[in-house]
């Protein structure tokens, strides 16, 4: 029966390299397919526009509550032709089903998601994002955001 003896140094440093590969080797694996971007530029002009749903609560001194919901910013500026990816966060209301008046647009804006708007408008003037639940006074609205396209 013959036995392999080691220095207690010698154990150590094996251990120590044997931990190291392991290391290395864990972190290839899960950081290998990473792709590392250093001043990315695309060969497309996408501008990206953020917009949320608000409410407005107030009482009014007679008791009566009033409500009213808007789009954020209320009014957004485009190029003709350009090509924008509009970004609507839900923050309040449960939905909001919209279109863009003058396009083939339509949508939906959901409490705590995000909805993505490919937009590019050919045509120069004035576009009206409306909400189709709060579209009057009658029902806490109008809910419309103005796209003005030059």
């Amino acid at each position: 029966m013959k036995f392999l003896v080691m220095k207690k140094d010698t154990l150590i440093f094996i251990l120590f390299v044997g931990f190291m590969l392991v290391a290395i080797s864990t972190w290839f694996l899960l950081k290998g397919t990473d792709t590392v971007v250093f001043n990315q530029e695309t060969n497309e002009n996408l501008r990206e526009i953020h917009m949320v749903t608000v409410e407005f609560k107030s009482t009014m001194k007679d008791g009566k509550k009033m409500e009213a919901y808007r789009w954020d910013p209320g009014t957004i500026n485009i190029e003709k032709g350009e090509k924008v990816k509009l970004y609507i966060s839900g923050i309040n209301g449960e939905e909001h089903p919209f279109y863009i008046e003058g396009t083939d647009i339509k949508g939906s804006v959901k409490k705590g998601e995000e909805t993505v708007v490919n937009l590019q408008i050919d045509e120069e003037g004035t576009y009206r994002l409306i909400c189709e639940v709060h579209g009057d006074r009658a029902h806490n609205g109008p809910m419309i955001a103005y796209i003005n396209v030059d």
